[in-house]
């Protein structure tokens, strides 16, 4: 299903390859929607018009131009005019005024303050360009406290040193195709991908969020003693229908009490680590291996000897090394480690850690959070935004460093659930206090260029020499014994193979189908072979295209039906197929990886490769 943006707000009117603008425009418009719902972004001035795609509630979009546009097909169903708006980048659509609320905010800094709240803003350290979205949510909520954090660095310098190959990464998906970064593939796995510095300019940019719903990630994430009565309330609001809060439930264990009292204690907010909890682990059952504490390595199941080993050897004889331990936050579990060894390898083996032990729930809870305080609150990143832009010069730590996440889009995301919570307990109008980032000429071009090409000569090269392991790494994949994993479902073969030569240089792959025929084009299946050739050795390796058990390079009722099989008996996956029905990843086929593979079918569930 096509992912909305429930809140997006595009900061710059054009995209392109040489250079960005950090902001253009002079007028926004902000989502407002009798019903609560989305509002249709359309493709002509009609609700006859076909729907291009949605925006966000409380959203905010840039114009394309101020003008207004009749309804040329005099469907009449807007009651007002419509507006022509940029929504995800630079694509353009029209947007019915009744669910817009226009705000018109300075385009430069350098604006001279003339209303009572924008003195107060230029009081408080704001930017002129900065007034119009704050005094319209000062309006709105009057008791909210702006506080300008000034960061003291350049623009510029800001996207520059958040630049480096892999260090934010966004989940790739068909909307956003703009922000991707093919250049650089350090580490890219589970769907997420580096971004290009266009990317970095709009999530970065503290403008773009200043709406209602999504200025929370400028919220300060200390214990605030006015919302102790109703914190637990809150923790439950957020977490109550996630599947690691409610086996610790049925298991007589409250997280919700636990995560209240020990931010009481560190000075944490229960609502933020709730949040972060949530954002970490997911609602659904995916991780249970990392919070069910119950993870069993299963040894016996592998008949050949060397994958066998390699379990003793990460999990113990007997698969119960990591038996009894939790890690709610996916600490240790990070893009390099899960390319290798796995999710579930990464988390339990960090929480088991001398120094960790994180051997009991309560000990799991504690440590997460004395963590989040101790590193982050207390190291001049109390905000989600700073926890991922490191931007706050900080004694012993560098600038851009320590981020807890490499998600660019992750602070808007938990924005939205810590706001919905305070929505819902009602306590939107209380004093909450917002510490929002400013830098020093925010009108600088930035140049949009991938940061992982090493330039291109125009020389037609052969393979290099580079180790073929790092050729693989380097190129967005990862190996497991002879087999090639990570490559998405629907991958085009023609893609694959320059991904790999963008790293190895020309004539380094061949590609062929599991009766040794060379492929061309199509989509990859497992089963297809990978040679690649790195002049001095060839290396062959086996496609798995995780839920493609049939080798057709789908996943359909056919891969169903011998998961199913394969579970009964009644018919054996064996090599490339086997591994392409352990879905879950836990090196076994059972029920989760049927699961898995039906959700997928259904479009609820994406199977991570």
């Amino acid at each position: 299903m096509k992912r909305i943006w429930l809140v997006i707000s595009i900061l710059f009117l054009f995209i392109g390859l040489n250079s960005v603008k950090a902001y253009e425009t002079t007028k926004r418009v902000i989502i407002k929607s009798e019903n609560g719902k989305n509002a249709n972004v359309r493709e002509k001035p009609s609700t006859s018009s076909k729907v291009l795609d949605y925006a966000g509630l409380d959203g905010i979009y840039n114009l394309v131009t101020d003008e207004k546009f009749k309804d040329e097909e005099n469907y009449k169903a807007c009651k007002d005019d419509w507006y022509l708006i940029y929504y995800n980048g630079t694509s353009k659509g029209y947007l019915c005024g009744e669910n817009a609320l226009v705000v018109e905010s300075y385009r430069t800094d350098d604006a001279i303050a003339t209303t009572t709240c924008e003195i107060e803003m230029a009081n408080l350290g704001f930017p002129s360009s900065y007034w119009g979205e704050l005094c319209y949510l000062k309006e709105k909520h009057p008791s909210w406290t702006f506080t300008a954090l000034k960061t003291n660095l350049d623009w510029k310098d800001a996207i520059e040193g958040e630049s480096v190959c892999g260090k934010n990464k966004i989940y790739k998906e068909n909307d956003n195709l703009a922000f991707v970064d093919s250049s650089c593939t350090e580490g890219d796995a589970g769907g997420y991908v580096s971004v290009m510095p266009s990317a970095l300019v709009y999530y970065m940019d503290p403008r773009n969020w200043l709406a209602e719903r999504t200025i929370f990630q400028f919220l300060h994430l200390a214990y605030n003693e006015t919302f102790a009565p109703i914190y637990q309330d809150a923790s439950y609001s957020i977490i109550k229908d996630a599947m690691f809060y409610l086996y610790h439930k049925n298991n007589g264990i409250d997280m919700t009490e636990l995560i209240n009292n020990v931010g009481h204690t560190l000075n944490v907010s229960p609502i933020f680590t709730s949040a972060r909890i949530l954002q970490e682990l997911g609602s659904k059952d995916s991780l249970i291996n990392l919070y069910s504490g119950t993870y069993v390595a299963p040894i016996n199941s592998y008949t050949d000897l060397d994958k066998k080993n390699l379990m003793i050897e990460r999990f113990g004889s007997d698969g119960k090394k990591y038996y009894g331990y939790y890690n709610f936050y996916n600490f240790g579990v990070n893009d390099v480690c899960v390319a290798n060894y796995g999710t579930t390898y990464c988390g339990l083996s960090y929480a088991a850690k001398e120094s960790i032990n994180w051997n009991t729930v309560e000990k799991a809870i504690e440590g997460g959070i004395r963590q989040l305080a101790v590193n982050y609150l207390q190291k001049n990143q109390a905000t989600t935004y700073l926890q991922k832009f490191n931007v706050i010069e900080t004694e012993g730590r560098s600038l851009y460093s320590h981020q807890y996440m490499s998600n660019v889009a992750g602070p808007s995301s938990e924005s939205i659930t810590t706001y919905n919570t305070y929505k819902k307990l009602d306590i939107l109008d209380k004093n909450l206090i917002f510490y929002i980032p400013i830098y020093n000429n925010m009108d600088a071009p930035i140049d949009n260029v991938g940061n992982g090409a090493s330039g291109d000569s125009g020389v037609d090269t052969g393979p290099s020499s580079i180790p073929i392991p790092t050729i693989i790494t380097s190129s967005g994949y990862r190996t497991s014994g002879s087999y090639l994993l990570g490559i998405e479902l629907g991958s085009n073969v023609a893609n694959l193979k320059a991904n790999i030569e963008a790293v190895g240089g020309n004539s380094t792959v061949v590609i062929t189908d599991a009766n040794g025929n060379t492929v061309n084009e199509g989509i990859m299946k497992t089963g297809y072979k990978v040679t690649i050739n790195n002049q001095s050795t060839k290396e062959t390796l086996e496609v798995v295209i995780k839920g493609d058990t049939s080798g057709d390079g789908l996943v359909n009722a056919l891969d169903l039906l011998q998961v199913q099989k394969n579970i009964l008996g009644t018919y054996i996956l064996q090599g490339a197929y086997e591994i392409a029905g352990d879905t879950s990843g836990d090196v076994v086929i059972n029920a989760l990886d049927l699961l898995q593979v039906q959700k997928s079918i259904l479009g609820t569930y994406k199977i991570s490769q």
